[in-house]
């Protein structure tokens, strides 16, 4: 039997780097054996089955076969379907804030705990976060197109590798995974 995973490729797709279509990457991906692969949007959000229970071994074959086959290197997060809903329900600004202000940071390995502690002294205007070890919740008043507090700050000061989706990506990866 086969278990329901989502698969987060960053910085695909954007500024015109690392170019794929969405349809050879499933082709690509369901050739090395994984199952009923689907895609949202052209930024590298993936659903799929596969017989491999273990995510990190998961994460592994798709950055090689993107890397094979498309001839660059993809940082890829793969994850369950409850761990997209942990996160969900663990975000402490959802009843005080709209939708479309709410970004997920989603996390590679979880920070150095003195990391975090030197990161939450830090104060963003029109910016709110809390960290996890597995993801950065953050409350973009103005939106993320004009965070400060962004994907790339947020793995330099931590440390770790990240990838952020929006609060209406993360919904949706859910429902595509049911």
């Amino acid at each position: 039997m086969a278990d329901t995973f989502i698969a987060l490729l960053r910085g695909i797709n954007v500024s015109g780097q690392k170019k794929m279509k969405m349809a050879e990457l499933r082709a690509v991906l369901e050739d090395i054996g994984l199952q009923n692969v689907k895609t949202y949007i052209q930024s590298g959000n993936l659903v799929f089955d596969s017989k491999e229970s273990n995510a990190k071994k998961l994460e592994g074959v798709i950055v090689k076969t993107i890397l094979n086959h498309f001839g660059f290197e993809v940082p890829t997060l793969v994850v369950r379907e409850d761990d997209i809903q942990q996160i969900l329900k663990g975000n402490p600004f959802l009843e005080t804030s709209e939708e479309n202000k709410l970004y997920y940071v989603l996390l590679q390995n979880p920070p150095h705990r003195e990391l975090v502690e030197e990161f939450n002294q830090q104060n963003f205007e029109q910016e709110d976060f809390y960290i996890t070890d597995t993801c950065v919740y953050l409350l973009c008043k103005n939106g993320y197109g004009k965070a400060k507090l962004n994907n790339n700050l947020i793995e330099r000061k931590l440390k770790v590798q990240a990838t952020t989706r929006n609060d209406r990506t993360m919904r949706k990866l859910l429902e595509l995974s049911n």
